[in-house]
């Protein structure tokens, strides 16, 4: 089994920064794809940032410029450095990684909370 754990998120105002991290540890075979999502109260999960192992980062238009993901394969981690945080961005984010035998596994989520 493969579980992802999350951490990083927290309160911060407009124009702060954060960095989440996402760790998988377990069974792992081999993790293609790591990325992040997330979901704002009453709205549907949206894609926010993706990384392909050894590839580039993909950004939402909304987040584009302002955060930047990053893994480290060794450890099997992906991170989301998120500055100039602007309320809309509130949310509970989620990491996920596609094992390519298991495939799409999610995290528990990690809250985000940009407020004055």
């Amino acid at each position: 089994q493969v579980q992802l754990v999350e951490s990083g998120g927290g309160l911060v105002q407009p124009g702060g920064s954060l960095r989440l991290s996402c760790v998988a540890s377990g069974r792992i075979f081999s993790l293609d794809d790591m990325g992040w999502y997330r979901q704002a109260p009453g709205k549907q999960r949206e894609f926010v940032a993706v990384m392909a192992r050894g590839g580039r980062g993909n950004y939402a238009d909304s987040v584009q410029g302002r955060f930047t993901i990053s893994r480290d394969n060794a450890k099997n981690s992906v991170y989301l450095q998120m500055n100039s945080l602007r309320p809309e961005d509130t949310a509970v984010y989620y990491c996920h990684a596609d094992d390519r035998v298991r495939g799409r596994i999610w995290g528990q989520g990690t809250l985000v909370t940009v407020s004055p």
